[in-house]
């Protein structure tokens, strides 16, 4: 893991971390972490299970329909791609 120095932190900035990281339960690193993990993780980012339930309300497939779908589907595992 890297780590960080910052240097000539204003007083004020260090006390409200401090007090940020009181608030949230965390030690002063681990809010600064977090911190800065939220300020560079990419905006509007959408998690795969939330794309596929989106889709699926979107299909406006019944129980029914769905049902069929599974009873056609072969379930049958898939097996791994192998690059050797």
């Amino acid at each position: 893991m890297a780590m960080l120095t910052v240097r000539n932190l204003p007083d004020a900035v260090h006390r409200a971390l401090r007090m940020r990281a009181v608030t949230h339960g965390r030690s002063m690193e681990a809010e600064i972490r977090h911190i800065l993990e939220s300020a560079v993780a990419p905006e509007g980012r959408v998690k795969l299970g939330s794309l596929l339930a989106d889709i699926g309300r979107e299909a406006g497939l019944t129980d029914d329909e769905l049902g069929i779908l599974n009873q056609v589907r072969d379930p049958t595992p898939s097996r791994p791609v192998s690059f050797e």
